[in-house]
């Protein structure tokens, strides 16, 4: 089974370094020195991992025969895929991967059917379910704990306590106004000095394992 571990971004240096944005939680074993991958798209690949290293936060990797600017610079945008046994599964139990997670049947707390899961999005600051409702309609839900309680995959459901406004936007149109008139009749709310929200972060403790190997 082919898995997405990284895309590569712009070319760093003069040597044939790129920068790689992370797609795994597990990049030791995915992209270090001497991994094979495929790429996406096929033609440019495969790539084997010739030396790795992190600079300012971010990794830098240098494929075999890529030895200049101009030849890192041509493999921008390119996605890296891992060969992963169908059957592995990740170390940590609060981690998944994409194929454990497409065509979960989401479900509220109260057991109220949502949708089923049909693709993962794999954003900087989070994932996102890409979900489809039982009238076509798509709705998109952070993949994190305060919002996604539960992966059963036993029973091939993933449970969910949603904000207001996150599956029915209406909800959220009224919830605004009811909040307008009351700020309009009585004030601001009481609230932090800038009116920012403690969220505490995304609460999933993972990073894109919770997607792609």
């Amino acid at each position: 089974m082919q898995l997405v571990v990284g895309r590569i971004g712009r070319a760093h240096g003069i040597r044939g370094e790129v920068t790689v944005e992370v797609r795994t939680d597990e990049p030791e074993l995915r992209l270090g020195p001497g991994a094979v991958l495929g790429t996406d798209p096929a033609a440019a690949g495969p790539l084997t991992i010739e030396s790795g290293r992190v600079h300012s936060g971010r990794l830098l990797l240098r494929f075999a025969g890529v030895g200049d600017r101009t030849a890192a610079e041509a493999l921008r945008n390119i996605l890296l895929i891992a060969e992963v046994d169908p059957e592995e599964t990740p170390e940590d139990p609060e981690e998944f991967y994409d194929h454990q997670l497409m065509d979960l049947e989401v479900v509220t707390v109260d057991g109220t059917v949502i949708g089923r899961i049909t693709e993962i999005s794999h954003l900087p600051s989070q994932d996102l379910f890409i979900v489809e409702r039982p009238d076509g309609a798509e709705v998109m839900i952070p993949f994190v704990s305060e919002i996604v309680t539960e992966i059963d995959l036993d029973e091939q459901r993933a449970v969910i306590d949603p904000p207001r406004g996150l599956i029915d936007a209406d909800e959220a149109e009224i919830a605004s106004s009811r909040e307008a008139e009351h700020e309009a009749g009585q004030g601001s709310p009481a609230g932090s000095a800038d009116g920012s929200v403690n969220g505490g972060g995304n609460g999933s403790g993972t990073g894109s394992e919770r997607g792609d190997a």
